[in-house]
């Protein structure tokens, strides 16, 4: 009878620990310091969701939502993969981010899954009649009190164009002598970022590895391969940083393990 009772107990502590590693949302927020940011945009928020993966967060995603409300954004940046290709749901997968344009403005670029379903077409239409700022290859400006920043998006490479193809074309018409932001699904082309001297980019793609190793990092991910290098966290060179975030759903794996679900917040600071 112990023994029945141990493994029963063993067997509800494992499904917690799952539940919690797939559920439990955690927010990681930064600081991006330069003398690019203009005195007016000191303490502009901006929330980062990246890698939804039509995964569901409470009723009609009211626990995703309030998370996102709470940080208090002033703009929030989707990078890619809101739906899943393997259970492609565009209607499910909208119902978070049809809330998020009532919470701040909504820039969107996406991930390779959306190419995979070949419905980019449809995917760009639905989130444009919802009011967010779709990203194919092109930049925005944003204003404050006469001052401004730049903000940029590049498609998925699995469309089968380059990633510096895409970004030069995003650039076209950009004054790099401003602050640019760039949202960017994946993290391995950071050389490529980097090459370009975009000052700020918002990437995921990566998991955080679906499995991460304490004191190691994440295990797998896909561009990546094993152990790789760029799967959660903030990476500099030269005028560059990146921001990577864990995501919040799964797709082919279902279990994230040691790898809550994540959104992100960089508060920018004028120096």
């Amino acid at each position: 009878m112990k023994k029945l009772l141990k493994f029963f107990l063993f067997i509800i502590a494992i499904y917690l620990f799952l539940y919690i590693n797939n559920h439990w949302i955690i927010t990681t927020q930064h600081e991006y310091k330069s003398d690019k940011v203009p005195v007016s945009f000191d303490g502009f928020r901006i929330t980062q969701v990246s890698d939804l993966h039509d995964a569901v967060f409470g009723d009609r995603q009211d626990k995703l939502v309030k998370k996102v409300a709470a940080t208090n954004p002033d703009v929030i940046f989707i990078t890619g993969d809101v739906i899943d290709s393997n259970r492609y749901d565009l209607e499910q997968s909208l119902q978070a981010v049809r809330q998020f344009v009532n919470i701040a403005d909504v820039y969107y670029v996406i991930g390779n899954h959306e190419v995979a379903t070949n419905q980019v077409q449809e995917i760009y239409e639905a989130l444009t009649a919802i009011g967010v700022h779709v990203m194919p290859n092109t930049s925005v400006k944003l204003e404050r009190a006469g001052e401004s920043i730049s903000i940029l998006g590049i498609e998925d490479p699995l469309n089968g164009h380059e990633t510096q193809n895409m970004l030069s074309t995003a650039l076209a018409g950009v004054n790099q002598e401003e602050l640019t932001v760039l949202l960017a699904h994946r993290p391995e082309k950071f050389n490529t970022y980097v090459a370009n001297n975009i000052n700020l980019v918002f990437s995921g793609h990566a998991h955080g590895g679906q499995i991460r190793i304490p004191f190691v990092g994440g295990l797998i991910a896909p561009g990546q391969g094993f152990l790789p290098k760029y799967t959660a966290g903030t990476f500099e060179d030269g005028e560059t940083t990146m921001n990577v975030s864990r995501g919040l759903g799964n797709s082919t794996v279902p279990y994230r393990i040691f790898n809550l679900p994540q959104l992100i917040v960089v508060e920018l600071k004028s120096t």
